[in-house]
């Protein structure tokens, strides 16, 4: 039984930052590939960035150069680093993981993503 949990979320002011974190059971980083995920007020959830299990990261366009996905293989834990934040950032976040073995471009897909944490609040004002 796979479990993610989330933690980190907050209020920050423009320009601050953050550090989610998922820490995951069941599951070791060689068995999934990691993803963020969004939602905001109003908005459809959205990929924020990935880590692949070979060690491949994605970042979507509104977050590059600010946001950074890590993990801590020893204890089981994604991280999401989130820099000069904007109030566009303020969401759920979600971590979630891809157990099977899918090609680079279909963990674009949210159909990829098979558990799911239940969401952290980022809220930036």
């Amino acid at each position: 039984h796979v479990q993610l949990v989330e933690s980190g979320g907050g209020s920050v002011r423009a320009g601050g930052s953050l550090r989610l974190s998922c820490t995951a059971s069941g599951l070791t980083s060689d068995e999934a590939d990691m993803g963020w995920y969004r939602q905001g007020p109003g908005n459809p959830c959205e990929l924020v960035s990935y880590v692949s299990r070979d060690g491949s990261t994605y970042y979507a366009d509104s977050v590059k150069g600010r946001f950074t996905i890590s993990q801590d293989e020893a204890a089981n834990t994604l991280y999401l680093q989130t820099n000069n934040m904007k109030p566009e950032d303020t969401a759920m976040y979600y971590c979630a993981a891809a157990s099977a073995l899918v090609p680079p471009r279909l963990l674009l897909d949210v159909t990829a993503y098979n558990d799911w944490g239940q969401g952290t609040q980022v809220t930036v004002s």
